[in-house]
């Protein structure tokens, strides 16, 4: 399964969760705000940033703050 690791208050993990329940595609979002074992791993994926949203796809790829369209041709590869 799709993990998203963001926030509450990211309008861009807003967005890409919008674009996912449009789509109809199942996915775990996880709130860095609140898990800090979480927190710490998108720091370390993202050399020390919190950036999010940071997406997980099912192939293990990392995708960071994507555009829908960046999303979108991802899930469809």
């Amino acid at each position: 399964m799709i993990k998203m690791y963001g926030t509450a208050w990211c309008g861009d993990c807003h967005r890409s969760r919008a674009f996912l329940d449009e789509k109809r595609i199942k996915y775990e979002f996880i709130d860095i705000d609140k898990d800090e074992k979480a927190m710490k791993y998108v720091e370390g994926v993202n050399k020390g940033m919190r950036s999010v949203p940071t997406i997980v796809l099912e192939d293990g790829s990392i995708l960071v703050e994507p555009s829908n369209e960046e999303l979108g041709k991802k899930l469809t590869s």
